[in-house]
């Protein structure tokens, strides 16, 4: 819940508005409180929609549909105006979540709740049904969880199945992922009861599974699946496949009744035992995390007395909305007591894991840099936003603390220019995680952060074998999650679209780093004989880098020569040995920052003069400091910048000197990309998305112009596959060269 904002009126119809519950491109959701003091759920529909021709007839037809159902699971209607001004209808409350927010926070329901909430939702649509109605648009966002059983909602499109003026051929009306063949088709005449078992087949198959049958992605090519392709057996579990695939089944003819559906499901079906009829009423049908969800808001509604009033006009309308009422809603204010502790809080928390509270207020640029218009709508009216969690998953006390506490600093620096405007409709809380570099535990923070319903989405994590390790746990609840010093290949194959939807890696795949090896060596060095270096201490991501730079030389002429040496000791001197050798005129190395030194060390005693090439991993100031005047002129390959040579970063560089008394490490101003990436993604129609799935669903639609990139997604490369840079060393420090197809390298 959020609370009402000072353009929202006080009261609708004789209903109280209490809270915000969400708001979309279609209009708004209130909590409300009835006369007599019953709490409801009223939606309204934005005037710009509700003037457009034909809406307000299909406002009438939800309304009358609505109240021709009569059923324990179906949320009933209580009032509703279709006529008025701001059309709108109240329909009781349930504090439980929808099956798509529950499915994305604690991952799939047991089979017994599967079994219960199939049982109870065929109940349902027997009432649309008895009533003369087919709903339509039965998917996880339409059912909500409550402790005796789902209550369906949203009957915008049902209609009698003989009436085919909405959904003539050729007009698709529904949710793709969960429409039927027929629907898909857009074969509005052969829309029946049939349409929504197949429906009720793909909610329940995603709540069993957390999969959508028939695949996630663009809506052509699920309504294409739908047509022709068999579900995807991953969404079909053993235990209900004998159910789902009779619901699933593409001639309507085929499919179950609700009668049947209910029969199986149940007491009578296959291992239902337990399942059907008794289990109505029941309040341990669900998992123990969605009960105490609901207990939580059951509560959260419960507290609502302590309300401050609202201003209402004293000539407001009893059953509209007056004019004068959206300039006089009053919000009240945040009693001083409060305010203190919440600053104190907040004031905590950025002093954690890392120190970064130093003198200076680095983070006051984010604000002097706003325009004062913007400071002033930002601040200056006192509207509240809703608070979203951004958990950051990261190394801060192992092996590669400096780079995760680095990214930490400048993401807290992207909230802070956040919460300091006023061009975001929600406010940021970032919190500190620390996996310590060891993959048991950030598996273990996985799986506590996915079953936090407060958190949104996931900044991290920092390291590659960290990110594996929770990788599937955080896909599992399509936990959104952007990560920018990660080189292991997080791309999957075309048809599991639901990484490329949760994950967002702004550092290209380490193997991608052969890339800007071989244009360097082509274009700028003209080597005509490379000798690479696999470090098996580097893994498959040095063999990776040696094998695709070699290929690339040879299908363009050049001799390319590739020596492993082990992960132990490194005899340098005998490898620089072999390099004057080869007669090469060029050396590519992909060990960390020490063993290269000692290689740049050994080439320098044996008068080596050629190009020295190295990628990231030995990008660090050590290797300046153990290889001296040997450092210079070796060239680096990187997937991060460094902002304080790049203009657009020159104003972050200074708030975080400021701030933390030093020049941004490497991954700092990537960090601030990723969040203000992110609070993009979090953002639609000028409202706070607050779950999961769709956050994530945004992100592949969302640009963002950063301060070191351009963020977008490419269908088959994913993010930012061109982000590549180079350095080099000189005098005891490393020049930024640029990107690596426009370096400036002379």
């Amino acid at each position: 819940m959020e609370p009402l904002r000072t353009t929202d009126p006080s009261r609708i119809g004789r209903y109280r508005l209490l809270r915000r519950l969400g708001a979309g491109g279609m209009g708004v959701v209130f909590l409300a409180r009835a006369p007599g003091g019953a709490i409801a759920a009223v939606k309204t529909v934005r005037s710009s929609y509700a003037d457009g021709t034909g809406f307000r007839d299909r406002f009438h037809r939800e309304v009358e549909a609505a109240r021709q159902v009569r059923s324990r699971w179906v949320v009933p209607l209580l009032d509703a105006d279709a006529d008025a001004e701001t059309p709108w209808l109240a329909t009781s409350y349930v504090p439980g979540p929808s099956l798509a927010e529950t499915v994305d926070a604690f991952g799939p329901l047991p089979p017994a709740s599967v079994r219960v909430l199939g049982v109870r939702l065929a109940e349902a649509l027997e009432a649309v049904h008895a009533a003369g109605l087919v709903h339509r648009d039965v998917k996880p966002g339409n059912v909500l969880l409550a402790p005796d059983g789902p209550r369906l909602i949203d009957f915008g499109i049902a209609r009698a199945p003989e009436d085919t003026a909405l959904t003539s051929s050729g007009v698709i009306v529904g949710s793709p992922g969960f429409l039927s063949p027929e629907q898909a088709r857009a074969r509005g005449g052969e829309i029946g009861p049939p349409s929504d078992v197949f429906s009720l087949g793909c909610v329940l198959a995603f709540a069993a599974t957390g999969v959508r049958p028939f695949g996630d992605g663009a809506a052509a090519g699920m309504l294409l699946r739908t047509v022709y392709d068999e579900p995807d057996p991953a969404a079909v579990p053993d235990a209900l496949a004998p159910v789902l695939r009779a619901c699933l089944r593409k001639d309507p003819a085929d499919r179950p009744g609700l009668a049947r559906l209910r029969e199986a499901l149940g007491e009578g079906g296959e291992g239902g035992e337990g399942t059907g009829a008794g289990a109505a009423g029941r309040s341990d049908w669900l998992p123990a995390p969605v009960t105490r969800l609901i207990n939580d808001r059951s509560a959260a509604v419960l507290a609502l007395g302590a309300i401050e009033p609202t201003h209402v006009p004293a000539a407001a309308p009893a059953d509209g909305v007056s004019p004068q009422a959206v300039t006089l809603t009053a919000v009240a204010a945040p009693r001083p007591a409060a305010r203190a502790a919440l600053g104190r809080r907040r004031l905590l928390l950025l002093g954690s894991a890392a120190g970064v509270l130093a003198a200076g207020g680095g983070g006051a640029w984010w604000w002097s840099a706003r325009p004062a218009s913007g400071r002033a709508a930002g601040s200056g009216t006192g509207r509240p936003r809703p608070e979203l969690v951004v958990a950051f998953h990261g190394d801060l006390t192992g092996a590669r603390k400096d780079t995760g506490n680095t990214q930490l600093k400048g993401a807290r620096l992207a909230v802070e220019r956040i919460n300091a405007g006023s061009d975001h409709p929600f406010r940021l809380e970032l919190r500190p995680y620390d996996d310590g570099g060891d993959p048991k535990r950030a598996g273990e923070l996985a799986g506590r952060l996915a079953k936090d319903a407060g958190v949104l989405a996931v900044l991290g994590p920092t390291t590659d074998a960290c990110f594996l390790a929770s990788e599937a746990t955080y896909t599992g609840v399509a936990m959104p999650v952007v990560s920018v010093s990660v080189g292991a290949d997080t791309r999957r194959a075309a048809t599991d679209t639901n990484v490329f939807h949760s994950h967002a890696a702004l550092s290209v795949t380490s193997d991608l780093l052969a890339a800007p090896c071989v244009r360097y060596l082509g274009d700028h060095a003209d080597a005509r004989r490379v000798f690479l270096v696999d470090d098996r201490a580097q893994g498959d991501f040095a063999w990776t880098v040696c094998d695709r730079t070699a290929r690339a030389l040879r299908r363009d002429g050049r001799d390319a020569t590739v020596t492993s040496v082990a992960a132990g000791r490194i005899d340098h001197a005998a490898l620089a040995a072999a390099v004057m050798s080869a007669r090469a005129d060029a050396v590519v190395f992909t060990g960390d920052a020490d063993r290269a030194a000692g290689l740049a060390s050994a080439l320098g005693s044996a008068r080596f003069t050629g190009t020295r090439m190295a990628t990231e991993r030995a990008l660090a100031p050590r290797f300046l400091t153990a290889a001296g005047a040997a450092a210079d002129g070796w060239v680096f390959a990187a997937s991060f910048t460094d902002p304080t040579a790049r203009p657009a970063a020159r104003a972050f560089t200074k708030a975080y000197r400021a701030r933390y008394g030093t020049d941004p490490g490497w991954y700092a101003a990537e960090a601030h990309d990723a969040v203000m990436f992110l609070a993009r993604a979090c953002a639609k129609d000028g409202s706070a998305l607050t779950e999961r799935g769709a956050i994530a669903r945004r992100m592949p639609e969302t640009t963002y112009e950063g301060i070191t990139r351009t963020v977008r997604y490419e269908q088959g490369y994913g993010y930012n596959h061109d982000a590549m840079f180079l350095f080099r060393a000189a005098d005891g420090a490393f020049r930024y060269l640029g990107q690596y197809q426009e370096a400036a390298v002379s």
